[in-house]
């Protein structure tokens, strides 16, 4: 005859093994599941936090508000903006002396040698005094 384990025993008792009835209700006095307990201070876990998962304690860099938002905006310096004039042709972003980045952020690296009317989402201080000692124009597009 095969030995019934403790807990089909205990099933049809009012605590089932758990001492007082309030401590088996719901999943209470438990202790939590999976990572929990692993704070900074969890000795019991810490050996196995920093072996499979190193990065898994401390914070690390920042998220800026519009990185929260979602809004995506890339960079682009003036140095690459010379060099890409043909392509923003190309593309149709440049037309004339008028050239339309939206959802850039012009950076102020480099130097502009063409005068140009530039549109875009945002400026840096000293791409804006380039952009207009070399004749053009810094125009801010709306933000939506």
């Amino acid at each position: 005859m095969v030995k019934r384990n403790k807990r089909s025993r205990l099933r049809g008792k009012r605590t089932c093994g758990r001492g007082s009835r309030k401590k088996g209700r719901g999943s209470g006095e438990r202790g939590g599941v999976g990572m929990a307990g692993s704070g900074k201070k969890a000795g019991q876990k810490i050996v196995l936090l920093k072996k499979n998962f190193p990065n898994y304690l401390g914070k690390k860099g920042f998220r800026s508000l519009k990185q929260k938002k979602g809004i995506k905006i890339k960079t682009i310096n003036l140095k690459d903006i010379m060099k890409m004039l043909n392509k923003f042709e190309k593309e149709g972003k440049l037309k004339g002396n008028e050239l339309n980045l939206e959802g850039y952020k012009i950076l102020g690296e480099g130097e502009l040698n063409k005068k140009l009317t530039i549109k875009a989402s945002e400026f840096s201080l000293s791409s804006k005094e380039k952009i207009e000692k070399a004749g053009g124009n810094a125009i801010l597009l709306n933000k939506k």
